[in-house]
């Protein structure tokens, strides 16, 4: 591994842990759910993270992957466009490196589609960060119990379950049995509104908090005695789920057993649900959860048993989860506004004619903290350097607009993104497309939600040739307008 980790460790120990030796292969087959199409797990720097994530702007904290503070889970973007979601875990979680690295590749060997993967970690000096791919469709908790407009259905609900007793099976073939506090915040939403169990919850002896919650009613028992997690005390927390599923809400297991118990099954099921399941599916599921709520670990079944319990129930099997959702696939069904469909099909002319009329207005709430001292000729230079490139600019001289500007960006203290996006255009009119990606990226750091960005982005990877992290920069940069518009409009 790296210098940073060199510290950490006895020299001993150290050459056991070389980079290549962290990587994950790519996977063998697609047997078993198994994924092939995911770079290979390897370790970032903290400024690689840092830069993905702007910073760790509070813009890009997530709650949607399950994790509650003093752990924080941020959304960002890779340099190769890929999105990934990145844990930070407080100084404390994990004192050890070399349990850190051993958790994060272990983890990082799994490649499942029905897991939210681990894609790598970073360990420099305290800090311990985890990089997974990025959900951007929710958690089931979201879903099921926050629902605004259409209640889960019940053949969605039961796609859910398979689709976790499939990750808990994957995981422990793997020798991954254990997962730590199971929950609705733990399964996630893709790209194609499919479920996945985060990967995070694999990973065990942190210090960032107990295996379990501390609401003792949802609590497997044995746990409880011990304070150890097992295999077992996981199906219990499958069995909570269920129920959750089958009653729409988080209801204790003491309480639905009893419903069970007097066959009082209407109290128990969501009314929701009324009219869309037979009684014998709902008495099978019913069932199901009762084996997994067993006081006795021995007496509930294995992840392998619980799939094929749930396999014949499932309905509407060709019918596609975003469907089902009622969720549309991607930003492509948002209407595009000009800037995207200039970028969509390279047209700098009109891009510049966008720019120019947009002026600075979103520079505003972007800090330039200069002291008293920097008031000096040195910044009034810089501050005629940027009026010489605006002026130039708007007479569409990019050579000289890119000098300009570059002297004001190489002054350092003040920050300005549209700066950044006019240079960006700047180098396109040069073709110059990497540097322009560059700087797009960069105006992106500064305002992580300004939808500019990720549409420069977008026309910088069409001008490199790479049309499928383009598209996904336009979809990206529409989203962001949309939000926009409709934060405008409240």
């Amino acid at each position: 591994m790296g210098s940073q980790l060199s510290k950490l460790m006895p020299c001993c120990l150290v050459s056991q842990y070389k980079a290549s030796d962290v990587e994950a292969p790519h996977v063998e087959n697609e047997e078993n759910g198994e994924v092939s199409d995911l770079p290979a797990f390897r370790e970032f720097t903290f400024e690689q993270l840092k830069k993905a994530t702007s910073g760790f702007a509070v813009e890009n904290i997530v709650s949607e992957h399950g994790e509650k503070a003093p752990n924080i889970v941020y959304k960002g973007k890779l340099e190769t466009q890929r999105r990934i979601a990145v844990k930070r875990f407080t100084r404390s979680a994990w004192p050890d490196a070399r349990q850190f690295l051993e958790e994060a590749r272990s983890v990082g060997r799994l490649r499942n589609h029905r897991l939210v993967n681990l894609l790598g970690f970073c360990c420099e000096d305290d800090e311990r960060l985890l990089v997974a791919e990025y959900m951007p469709n929710n958690t089931l908790a979201k879903h099921l119990f926050h629902w605004e407009t259409h209640p889960m259905k019940w053949v969605m609900r039961l796609r859910v379950v398979l689709h976790l007793a499939q990750a808990l099976e994957y995981c422990t073939s793997r020798g991954r049995a254990l997962y730590h506090d199971l929950n609705a915040y733990r399964i996630l939403f893709d790209e194609d509104v499919n479920p996945r169990l985060s990967c995070f919850g694999l990973m065990k002896n942190s210090r960032d908090g107990k295996s379990y919650s501390t609401n003792l009613a949802f609590t497997p028992p044995e746990y409880l005695r011990t304070g150890r997690v097992t295999p077992e005390s996981v199906i219990y927390s499958f069995g909570t789920l269920l129920l959750d599923l089958i009653s729409g809400k988080h209801i204790p297991p003491s309480h639905a057993l009893d419903l069970i118990r007097y066959r009082n099954l209407q109290m128990l099921t969501d009314s929701c649900l009324e009219g869309q399941f037979s009684n014998d599916d709902g008495t099978e599921l019913v069932r199901l959860a009762s084996r997994c709520l067993q006081y006795e670990p021995r007496e509930r079944p294995n992840p392998k048993s619980l799939v094929v319990a749930l396999t014949p129930l499932q309905k509407e099997t060709e019918v596609p989860s975003h469907t089902l959702m009622g969720i549309p696939l991607s930003a492509s069904f948002l209407p595009r506004s000009p800037l995207g469909e200039a970028c969509s099909r390279m047209d700098l002319t009109a891009i510049h004619e966008i720019l120019e009329k947009t002026g600075y207005k979103d520079d505003e709430g972007v800090a330039n903290e200069l002291s008293f001292q920097m008031w000096t000729d040195q910044m009034q230079d810089a501050l005629n350097s940027k009026k010489e490139g605006d002026t130039a600019f708007r007479h569409k001289d990019s050579k000289t607009a890119i000098e300009c500007y570059t002297q004001f960006v190489n002054f350092g203290p003040m920050v300005s993104p549209t700066v950044f996006a006019r240079r960006s255009l700047s180098y396109l009119m040069n073709e110059m497309p990497q540097e322009a990606l560059n700087d797009a990226m960069h105006a992106q750091v500064i305002s992580p939600v300004w939808h500019i960005a990720s549409f420069l982005q977008a026309a910088s990877l069409f001008a490199l040739k790479m049309d499928n992290e383009a598209q996904i920069a336009l979809n990206e940069g529409a989203v962001l307008e949309a939000k926009r518009h409709s934060n405008a409009g409240q």
